[in-house]
């Protein structure tokens, strides 16, 4: 599948500068597609997996073709849930940066509905909104569709699934006919294609959906940690490994650039290859990774497709791309030449659902490990000594150091202590730059882990032990004045009021 890049799209400099924010170099091939059609007002009907870049594929062309002039509803997009709602408005919102008077307002259930009124009123040209919100808005007159030109159905089979269908259709049909219809979804199940031949005109269909691609033989692993953790794991698997050669890969150049410092900072020869560079800087920094001044190269997908070196020891996803063919184009820099490779991928939270979605895709299996101890660093750093050591026994022409050597051990110690000695100096020096206080086994996203506070109707937190508590002490008790018997003493008087006035308030409320 080619992809394009965005600045071969006939896109505005607004939305150029604002891609370019976000870290963008290159389109997905959903957006390579879809983008094209979209703004020559084409109705389409794409089927493509969540995290191809779906939301940018019909967000670009809708706001590249808002009549700015228009204050009213010009485009409807529909997501299945409210979360999805909130991440595709957010997307529109870093995509109009720079575009001047654009407002997308979101509505969704869960939301104070009055709040939702508020930010109508301030005429938006773009609705984000769930099925059921949006026919709320409908009834109660709120929002008018006479103006929409474009609606899309992002995630449209799960729509379905989830019992929108009639919703869906009340919604089409209140909105002019002479518009244009996207549907967007990752399967494509008999009832999606009664809604494209009842509602769609000639559309052009785009099916990115993964084929199984050749994997090369490489061992492929990943570990589930923090955001904060990325850089100290990436610094212990260096480490651990002995890697010589290794590829990083990052989404955006902004991060390209940040991490290549933060690696230089702990003493690695690091180089970064992004979009930015000219060919004059890309020819050298590439030079320097042949040659192995540069150990460590770290690039994005675009500027890593260029990268033919047959000797990288391994590949880090230190994030995971955002096309899932892109993870196959990056481990395959590695276990070339009939030579063994490694492959590791760094997932933080959600993420773990997208690799799942690529083992599927093709047919791998990528185990999880655990961040590798401090204890594992310094066993592999003096074997690591010891070679070096034994390497220089064998070589000789020790005679300069050896009178240095006979005066530590005039000083009582023996030969055993001061090699001990020495090989705990090199392994402390070299640990040094270790962060020991990052909790590995602290899950990526423990705070929505976290139990959720329950509230009372008054808005007041809920105590089940409390409750129960006081549910008990209000349990029925002898009434006094129903026997012949009278308290005996001030507490029984005190008690008998009480409970006489508990039976009065009971018989208010029945």
């Amino acid at each position: 599948m080619n992809k394009l890049k965005f600045d071969q799209l006939s896109l505005s400099n607004e939305i150029l500068q604002a891609v370019s924010d976000m870290g963008f170099e290159e389109a997905s091939p959903i957006q390579s597609e879809a983008i094209p059609l979209l703004m020559s007002k084409n109705d389409i009907i794409g089927q493509a997996q969540t995290g191809t870049g779906k939301t940018a594929a019909f967000a670009i062309p809708l706001l590249e073709n808002l009549d700015l002039d228009n204050k009213q509803i010009q485009a409807l997009v529909l997501c299945p849930t409210r979360e999805l709602v909130i991440q595709v408005t957010e997307e529109f919102r870093k995509l109009a940066k720079y575009k001047e008077n654009v407002s997308v307002v979101a509505i969704y259930g869960g939301q104070q509905i009055e709040r939702q009124f508020k930010a109508l009123k301030k005429q938006p040209q773009i609705i984000v909104g769930t099925p059921g919100r949006t026919m709320d808005h409908m009834r109660r007159g709120s929002i008018k569709f006479n103006s929409v030109n474009t609606i899309v159905l992002d995630e449209a089979d799960e729509m379905l699934d989830m019992g929108f269908r009639e919703d869906i259709e009340i919604i089409l049909k209140d909105i002019p006919e002479n518009r244009q219809t996207v549907m967007f979804s990752a399967t494509m199940p008999r009832e999606i294609i009664d809604l494209t031949k009842k509602y769609q005109t000639n559309p052009k269909i785009i099916n990115i959906t993964q084929k199984k691609l050749d994997t090369p033989k490489i061992q492929q692993v990943y570990f589930d940690i923090q955001e904060k953790a990325k850089l100290e794991v990436l610094s212990r698997l260096i480490d651990l490994h002995n890697i010589k050669l290794g590829l990083v890969f990052c989404n955006t150049k902004k991060q390209v650039d940040e991490l290549v410092e933060s690696l230089k900072t702990r003493g690695y020869f690091a180089e970064g290859l992004h979009g930015d560079l000219n060919q004059n800087q890309r020819d050298k920094v590439m030079a320097s990774f042949r040659n192995r001044t540069t150990e460590i190269l770290v690039a994005t997908d675009v500027a890593g497709r260029g990268i033919d070196v047959n000797d990288v020891e391994a590949v880090f996803n230190y994030d995971l791309p955002r096309d899932d063919e892109d993870y196959i184009h990056r481990i395959g820099r590695t276990g070339r030449a009939g030579k063994t490779g490694k492959a590791f991928t760094f997932v933080v939270g959600k993420q773990i659902y997208n690799l799942t979605r690529i083992q599927r895709a093709n047919g791998m299996n990528i185990l999880q490990q655990q961040v590798p101890s401090i204890n594992d660093l310094e066993s592999t750093k003096i074997n690591t000594f010891i070679s070096k050591v034994q390497t220089i026994l064998e070589q000789g022409h020790l005679s300069n150091y050896i009178n240095h050597a006979e005066f530590l051990m005039g000083q009582d110690y023996t030969a055993l202590d001061v090699a001990a000695a020495l090989i705990k100096m090199s392994v402390q020096e070299e640990s040094k730059n270790f962060d020991q206080t990052i909790d590995f086994n602290e899950p990526a996203g423990v705070d929505k882990l976290k139990p959720k506070k329950r509230f009372n109707e008054r808005g007041r937190e809920f105590d089940r032990k409390k409750f129960f508590k006081k549910q008990s002490s209000e349990a029925p008790v002898k009434n006094y004045k129903s026997s012949n018997k009278k308290p005996k003493n001030a507490n029984e008087q005190g008690f008998q009021k009480k409970t006489d006035k508990r039976v009065k308030n009971k018989r208010k409320f029945d």
